[in-house]
This record gives structure tokens, sequence and C-alpha cells, in this order.
């Protein structure tokens, strides 16, 4: 188990008060900054597949990123080395690299993402 990141600052920020915000198709990423830390608030609208919507913004066959989050609503399918598996709202995940993902049903999918959340659906 790794050491914790000490903070020395006392911080709150909302999510709509985002650092950076990427808007790829069908996309929503609110990058939050926090002392020895980043977060993202992710919406991903109905339709939004990987594939289409982030393969073109970053230019590599699958997601190279690894995911640690919560999922607050909505399904995501993700398929990774012919393992199919869905994330519901009130699950925590882990993902890793060379996968892709869709939306299930016409419910957005929000989550919070805790480790990807610096490099996702960043051009290069």
């Amino acid at each position: 188990m790794s050491n914790p990141v000490n903070v020395s600052r006392f911080e709150v920020k909302a999510h709509d008060q985002a650092d950076e915000v990427r808007t790829p198709s069908k996309t929503r990423v609110e990058v939050l900054r926090m002392e020895g830390y980043t977060l993202a608030y992710m919406g991903l609208q109905p339709g939004w597949r990987w594939s289409e919507c982030i393969k073109p913004v970053v230019h590599t066959h699958d997601c190279r990123n690894s995911h640690v989050g919560y999922a607050v609503s909505g399904r995501l399918t993700v398929e990774a080395g012919g393992t199919r598996k869905s994330i519901g709202a009130g699950d925590v995940y882990t993902i890793p690299p060379g996968h892709d993902a869709w939306v299930d049903g016409n419910e957005p999918f929000v989550c919070i993402e805790v480790l990807s959340a610096e490099e996702y659906a960043k051009a290069p």
C-alpha cells in the first residue's frame, strides 16, 4: 500500500468551478486540481462510446488510461481483453488500460475519477 500525499491546505471546490473543462463529443470532463490530487467529475451522454467520442481526440487504438472511480448515476459497459463488465450507480471501479466503453440506456453516466483525471480526453 502506498503512502498517501499529505495536504497542508483546507480547500473546497465545486465541480462547476473546475480548473479545466474538456468537451469532446457527448463528453464533459471537469478537472479539479487540489493539493497533491486531481479529480474529474465526468458526464457521458447517451450514445457515448469511447471509440467514437474520445478516440478521435487521443488518437490511440483503445483507451490507454487506467481508471479508478465512483459511479454517481447511469450505466457504463466496459470491454477489456474479451471481458465485459457493467458499472452502475454506487459502484466503485478499476479499469486497466486497453479497453473500449459505452453508455447503456437513455441516462447519462456520471462518475468521479480519481486516477486518470489529469490525462483523460486530452489531446496529445
